[in-house]
């Protein structure tokens, strides 16, 4: 072998070394702060477990350790999010959750970590032909003519009529309210989310009387022809206060509250893990691609590891952005 051949080996093999050195020293760079698991809830709806998995991906992407836990939507902002036991949860939504959160908020101990894009809209709905059947709505007043209350009844609630609400981990206070208002309509809690819904397309198929609990973002609003009732117009004050509103003694004779799904975290992730911080202050979705996202899963029938792998793939110019060092 030639002497310029032993030399240009020689400054290859010294620059394959430099590069990894260089590598190795760009990992160490990355390195997570903490190789403690960051543990992101999951709670009973598609969306939420859907936005969970995306930013999980996205920070294993920057080596984090991600781990999972099934929470309770309400209880983990009084426990497991102001304790540590959870890191993060990706929805907690101004309209059921508002109250929990000021109250997590004032313990010092979780941190608001930014919107998550849509606004949010949780009320009682029902289905289009049952106008014809309750002719006032959606004006809740209509609600409080037995024979409207008749029209929505079921052979269990009869002549009372019958809401469907959601799970009682959701809150909303939905008993309350038709106490507060004098509703003559008995609150049946569905079991799981994907409960609520299977009822909603059952008698929506047969033409069968229903009212229950819909929120958006979420494919059912578009999927079928319906309206949400017009409660008074909610305030603070009607939650806060029993002379508010059209009965001086009772809160909650109102509708539900709109605004924000935010982001949630325990208040000591911006010191344990400030790269994931990052991350998560700038994760964001819009109401169209969650839209599409939630419809992927639950009607299409996709599992949500391949509509995340998905979203990530198409969107990788996207989240690249929020990692940036």
């Amino acid at each position: 072998m030639s002497m310029t051949s032993r030399r240009s080996r020689l400054s290859m093999g010294i620059l394959g070394l430099a590069a990894s050195l260089l590598a190795t020293g760009s990992a160490l760079a990355q390195a997570p702060e903490s190789s403690d698991p960051i543990k992101i809830a999951l709670f009973d709806w598609t969306s939420v477990n859907l936005n969970a998995k995306i930013i999980g991906g996205i920070l294993e992407k920057l080596g984090y350790t991600v781990e999972y836990p099934t929470a309770d939507y309400l209880s983990s902002l009084t426990t497991g999010l102001t304790n540590g036991d959870l890191t993060l949860a990706m929805e907690f939504w101004d309209t059921t959750a508002g109250e929990a959160m000021k109250a997590s908020d004032a313990t010092g101990q979780t941190e608001k970590l930014g919107p998550l894009g849509p606004k949010a809209k949780e009320e009682w709905w029902y289905p289009e032909y049952m106008k014809e059947k309750c002719p006032g709505l959606p004006n809740w007043e209509a609600l409080k003519d037995p024979k409207c209350a008749e029209a929505f009844s079921t052979p269990e609630t009869a002549p009372n009529g019958r809401y469907l609400g959601g799970p009682v981990t959701w809150g909303g206070f939905d008993d309350e309210r038709v106490a507060a208002l004098g509703l003559p309509f008995e609150v049946i809690h569905a079991g799981t989310d994907a409960a609520l819904f299977a009822e909603l397309e059952s008698a929506y198929q047969r033409q069968a009387p229903i009212l229950l609990w819909i929120y958006a973002p979420h494919w059912a609003p578009a999927k079928y022809k319906g309206e949400w009732i017009e409660f008074p117009e909610y305030t603070k004050e009607c939650y806060t206060d029993p002379k508010w509103g059209s009965n001086p003694n009772a809160l909650y004779d109102c509708g539900k509250p709109f605004g924000e799904i935010w982001k949630v975290g325990w208040a000591g992730v911006k010191d344990k893990w400030p790269g994931a911080y990052k991350a998560i202050k700038a994760f964001s979705i819009d109401n169209d691609e969650m839209g599409k996202m939630i419809t992927a899963v639950d009607l299409d029938g996709k599992k949500i590891p391949d509509v995340v792998a998905e979203w990530m793939g198409a969107n990788e110019a996207k989240w690249s952005e929020w990692i940036k060092k």
